[in-house]
């Protein structure tokens, strides 16, 4: 009887302790908000080969891409300096999970696979599927020579494109590639005929690889919407990066990114 009381008085405490941090706590509610605010730091994991996103640039080692500005724009408004951690599609749901960072900002594309393992904010960018190959590349010429017998069509590990091309390709050979091997060094030693991404990865190409060729399909293939990326079970903090989303919409800031990258043409603005 002394033991089932005691559980209800404490139980009642927790509930009020509960409700007073409610009322009393600062706008920025919540475990990952509250740390950031209490530590002055913004943990965002990155992958640092995502050209015009979140990209390292071997020249200098230095970050460049919308969401390397956007990031530093977010911490800013929380009042914390940014603190960039090297990821990977197949590993940015883990990071999340372990607490290694406290939101993935690189153009994550929103399927219901990754859907199940973390939450999105409200998505910023939008981009169909592209193919690259070589100038010399005979095989693959227009995008209807992809999906044929003999054709092999190379796709990143852990990117939304992998069950994509899984399911689309009936004739060609699915090829993933994963680290240390690159698609652009399989597409260049012949291994593969032509490699899938999107619009702001193929710029990188186009712009910097005298081999390279775009191969666009004649409409949309397959879009998907970029977001940000949270662990589950945390709606303030999530809250508070669909706000921040949203600002960069209203105000301008994120076409204004969008344009320095060459990017504005793929930023969804409702």
């Amino acid at each position: 009887m002394i033991a089932r009381r005691a559980q209800t008085i404490a139980r009642a405490l927790a509930v009020l302790a509960f409700a007073l941090g409610a009322f009393a706590a600062p706008a920025l509610a919540g475990s990952v908000a509250d740390r950031v605010q209490a530590t002055g730091l913004l943990r965002v994991c990155i992958w640092p080969d995502y050209y015009g996103i979140t990209y390292r640039d071997p020249r200098d080692q230095q970050l460049r891409g919308i969401d390397i500005d956007l990031a530093a724009e977010f911490a800013k408004r929380l009042g914390a300096k940014v603190r960039f951690v090297d990821t990977s599609f197949p590993e940015f749901a883990d990071e999340l999970a372990a607490d290694r960072c406290d939101i993935a900002m690189f153009a994550i594309g929103i399927t219901p696979e990754r859907q199940q393992r973390v939450q999105f904010s409200q998505p910023y960018l939008a981009s169909g599927i592209y193919g690259i190959t070589t100038r010399g590349n005979r095989v693959v010429r227009n995008w209807e020579d992809i999906d044929r017998p003999g054709v092999r069509v190379a796709v990143q590990v852990g990117t939304f494109m992998e069950p994509v091309m899984a399911k689309a390709l009936r004739y060609a050979t699915l090829v993933v590639i994963r680290p240390p091997q690159t698609r652009e060094q399989e597409l260049e030693a012949g291994r593969v005929d032509v490699f899938m991404t999107d619009i702001p990865y193929s710029r990188r190409l186009l712009q910097n690889a005298d081999w390279a060729r775009l191969v666009a399909p004649s409409e949309p293939f397959h879009p998907v919407s970029y977001a940000y990326a949270v662990k589950p079970g945390d709606d303030e903090w999530l809250a508070r990066v669909d706000a921040f989303v949203a600002e960069v919409k209203r105000n301008g800031t994120l076409d204004t990114f969008a344009r320095r990258h060459g990017l504005g043409e793929i930023v969804v603005r409702n």
